[in-house]
């Protein structure tokens, strides 16, 4: 197989969520990336759901984006669009081959600003962390939509024995 290697997306929780039903929602997220789709529970009755679940997809080709979607859970018609955001893996990815070694745990390696280009919806620092881990932390603004935001937090896994990066 082809893979590069994994993304784990940690979805924290939402803000501010768009209302679907009467007073509230009954969000869930789903993430694509090509032919994958990866989803979390459904948070019944809230606009601020906190779902802190960790999904994963595998990457073939960086050009591909990853979406996410929130959708408002229906039992007698079909979900309702609550908004979309592209999760822009690129900047994890420079500074992955950066080659950094040893640096303290917590260290900023870089930051992102929000921009026409990504879905942020404030800066996303780029940290080192123990183990040679390194994650991005993301506020994503919700597209489509009239308010909210997505919390989550991305973090690349080498696959032993493939190419890699």
């Amino acid at each position: 197989m082809d893979v590069l290697g994994l993304v784990r997306i940690r979805v924290r929780r939402g803000i501010n969520l768009a209302v679907r039903d009467t007073v509230s929602s009954d969000p869930y997220c789903v993430i694509t990336c090509a032919t994958q789709k990866v989803k979390t529970k459904v948070v019944r009755g809230t606009c601020n759901p906190v779902w802190n679940e960790e999904l994963t997809i595998y990457i073939k080709d960086l050009d591909v984006p990853i979406v996410l979607c929130v959708f408002d859970k229906d039992t007698f018609t079909v979900d309702d669009s609550m908004g979309r955001a592209e999760i822009d893996i690129k900047p994890l990815i420079e500074c992955l081959r950066m080659g950094l070694e040893g640096l303290p745990d917590g260290t900023k390696v870089d930051r992102v600003q929000p921009s026409k280009e990504n879905s942020l919806a404030d800066e996303s620092c780029i940290i080192w962390n123990k183990g040679g881990k390194m994650t991005q932390d993301m506020l994503l603004r919700l597209d489509d939509v009239e308010c909210g935001q997505i919390e989550i937090q991305i973090e690349w896994i080498q696959l032993p024995g493939n190419k890699g990066l």
